[in-house]
């Protein structure tokens, strides 16, 4: 069996007073794990490598299909030991009090053993059109555009439980912002804003207050959005798949302090 990373090492740019250095980054990692009751594909969930039966038995307790561990006849990785893939078999008894339960499966994108984060990113990059060319942006706008969505948030100023989400034109004006408890929910509902507006090829730059996952970078490039800044370092699987898509992905490390993780020629460096 060979387990995932729960880190790996990324080569950045770190950007500070008009200068910009190769630097090492360890990113947390990031990949699907498929979890099947009953032999039948039940849910995909994105999380870090390490540790599957106790997610499963977790995920199986908050999803109602376990009270007891006494309702698994038995909890275990695939045939093949595949990491990224669990199998759980309840009890007779157990599935006859749950009948509902089971027919409510979870949206599952891969049915078979030999689920991996790179696998997924080859899927997606053949649907996504990777980003063109040609736009930059200075780095002290990045940062104005940073502060703007923090002026913004009005939820997370009285409640610090929201995230945000905003996008900027080329002229680095504001087409659409959102606020949401989820922080995929604040990123859908500013791109539809600017779906909806018929404002969405404009869209130059996005900036949430959310660290990167790889679902968030499937929308932004779904919403053919070339630059993505966010509050925290991407994960492993964001990174790779920044990459792919020709997207320039950054996040502040302090206040003047800018770290690159891809598509580095979109941001002059003063």
């Amino acid at each position: 069996m060979s387990a995932g990373k729960n880190t790996e090492s990324c080569q950045v740019y770190r950007c500070k007073k008009g200068a910009c250095r190769p630097h090492a980054l360890d990113l947390i990692g990031e990949e699907p794990l498929l979890i099947r009751i009953d032999e039948k594909p039940y849910s995909v969930v994105m999380r870090t490598p390490g540790e599957e039966l106790f997610h499963a038995a977790g995920f199986c307790l908050g999803e109602g299909i376990a009270d007891t561990p006494d309702d698994f006849a038995a909890i275990g990785y695939c045939k093949d030991l595949d990491p990224n893939v669990i199998d759980v078999r309840l009890t007779p008894k157990r599935r006859e009090q749950i009948p509902d339960l089971l027919k409510r499966r979870g949206f599952v994108s891969q049915t078979s053993c030999g689920i991996c984060g790179k696998e997924m990113v080859k899927d997606l990059y053949q649907i996504l059109t990777p980003a063109a060319d040609g736009y930059q942006v200075k780095i002290g706008r990045i940062f104005d555009c940073i502060e703007k969505l923090s002026d913004n948030q009005s939820y997370y100023q009285t409640t610090r439980g929201s995230h945000a989400a905003i996008i900027f034109n080329d002229q680095l004006e504001m087409i659409s912002f959102a606020e949401d408890v989820g922080r995929h929910n604040a990123l859908d509902k500013t791109i539809g804003k600017a779906f909806m507006a018929r404002k969405l090829s404009a869209a130059s730059i996005l900036v949430i207050t959310s660290r990167l996952s790889y679902e968030l970078v499937q929308r932004a490039a779904r919403a053919h959005l070339p630059m993505m800044i966010s509050n925290s370092r991407p994960t492993a699987l964001a990174a790779e798949m920044g990459r792919a898509l020709n997207m320039t992905l950054a996040f502040p490390a302090k206040k003047s302090e800018l770290i690159i993780v891809c598509g580095q020629d979109r941001i002059v460096i003063e």
